[in-house]
C-alpha cells in the first residue's frame, strides 16, 4: 500500500500548469510519481473553483448537509442534558 502524501497548493498549480501547457497526462504522472486520480482531481478542482481547498469544491448540497448534521449533533446534545436535569429535578 501507497503512503499517503500531501501536498502543497503551488506544486498542485504547477502539475495543473504542466497539463494545460500540454506535457502529457501519463508523464505528469510517473515523473512527479502521482496517481492518476491525483492529478483529474486537481485539473477538476483548478477548472470549477480554482481552489485545492475540500471546502471550496462542495457543492451546496454537500454543505447543506455539513451544516445539518453538526445541528443535528448540537440538539442531540442538548437534548441528553435536558433529560440529564429532568432526572436530577424529578428526584427532589
Amino acid at each position: 500500500m501507497r503512503e499517503r502524501r500531501t501536498f502543497t497548493s503551488e506544486f498542485k498549480a504547477q502539475m495543473v500548469k504542466l497539463y494545460e501547457s500540454g506535457k502529457p497526462r501519463k508523464d505528469i504522472i510517473s515523473e512527479y510519481d502521482l496517481t492518476p486520480s491525483a492529478l483529474d482531481k486537481w485539473i477538476k478542482q483548478s477548472k470549477t473553483s480554482g481552489s485545492f481547498k475540500e471546502k471550496d469544491n462542495r457543492t451546496p448540497e454537500q454543505t447543506e448537509l455539513i451544516k445539518l448534521r453538526k445541528e443535528n449533533q448540537r440538539l442531540l446534545m442538548e437534548n441528553d442534558i435536558l433529560k440529564q436535569a429532568a432526572l436530577i429535578l424529578g428526584r427532589k
